[in-house]
């Protein structure tokens, strides 16, 4: 009997042993596998500034799986990386990728965010023309001059018009990278802006002959106004009130439906338009639908 119960013990303790072995070698081979699915990128051991060049105390190297492996991202620390600018703002533990810096050789500060074929201009703000210190670099600006017409034109009266769209600000005042916290407002006198040549001659001559005044504008909306401008003749015409669309919906707002009641229309006695004995009607309900700049009126029966 006791001979049994020791040859259980053992049988258990080995099919234990078994079992542990079994476990520890499915283990060491999938850490292998895992190990093998690694590789080692560039990372950000401390936040690197827009404009500033990268030096090694800045990088570190880690371990990302190749299916999540940044494309673009540099494997050592080497000459590839160590005096790059960085073109955006990097943060502490973020890898390091081609698309992030600026080419080789680029000096850094503002030289290196001016794309190819375009040109840095700036132009003197107040805190109206500067919305209150809101333009931060990286957003987006409508350019709106207030201005004399031509002598040529009968019309003497100022026209304001908007003369550049989607220009993106490169710097307020001496920063060139936005703060940590977007609240943090500061007044500045001069914004850089990031223009073509051809914008540039414009702007140039709509800062010598007008006013400007800049207009935010949303960071995914990229299209195309075509406006008339205004004169006084336009501003004292009046404008009708628009429904206040919804923040960041852009093309997806709805369209927006007013309904409106009809004047009373009178009954025509006769074929020569004579009125006798008039009638009013009840009034017709009719509905107002606005389409983006279109507007139509829809009568129920």
């Amino acid at each position: 009997m006791r001979n049994k119960r020791l040859v259980i013990a053992l049988l258990a303790a080995i099919g234990f042993g078994l079992i542990a072995a079994l476990s520890v070698s499915r283990y060491l081979s999938s850490a292998q596998a895992y190990t093998r699915n690694l590789n080692n990128i560039v990372v950000a051991k401390v936040d690197i500034p827009v404009g500033s060049k990268i030096v090694a105390e800045q990088l570190a190297v880690a371990q990302f799986p190749k299916n999540v492996t940044p494309d673009g991202a540099f494997p050592a620390i080497d000459d590839k990386v160590i005096g790059r600018v960085a073109t955006m703002r990097i943060t502490a533990r973020e890898p390091i990728t081609e698309s992030r810096l600026a080419p080789v050789g680029a000096a850094g500060g503002l030289t290196s965010l001016i794309p190819d074929g375009y040109r840095a201009m700036t132009v003197k703000v107040d805190d109206v023309v500067g919305i209150s210190g809101f333009i931060m670099p990286g957003t987006l600006v409508d350019v709106v001059v207030v201005i004399d017409p031509p002598s040529k034109e009968g019309n003497q009266s100022k026209v304001s018009k908007i003369v550049l769209q989607n220009i993106k600000v490169l710097a307020n005042g001496q920063n060139i990278d936005k703060p940590k916290n977007d609240r943090e407002t500061e007044r500045v006198k001069a914004v850089t802006l990031q223009v073509t040549p051809e914008q540039a001659e414009k702007l140039a001559l709509a800062s010598n002959e007008g006013e400007l005044q800049l207009v935010m504008r949303n960071s995914v909306d990229q299209n195309d106004e075509a406006t008339p401008g205004a004169n006084k003749a336009s501003l004292l015409a009046g404008e009708r009130a628009l429904p206040v669309p919804e923040p960041g919906l852009g093309a997806k707002a709805k369209p927006a439906v007013v309904i409106r009641r009809s004047k009373p229309r009178p009954t025509v006695a006769n074929a020569s338009l004579k009125i006798e004995n008039p009638v009013i009607a009840p009034p017709r309900p009719s509905v107002e639908v606005i389409e983006g700049a279109k507007k139509r009126n829809v009568d129920f029966p």
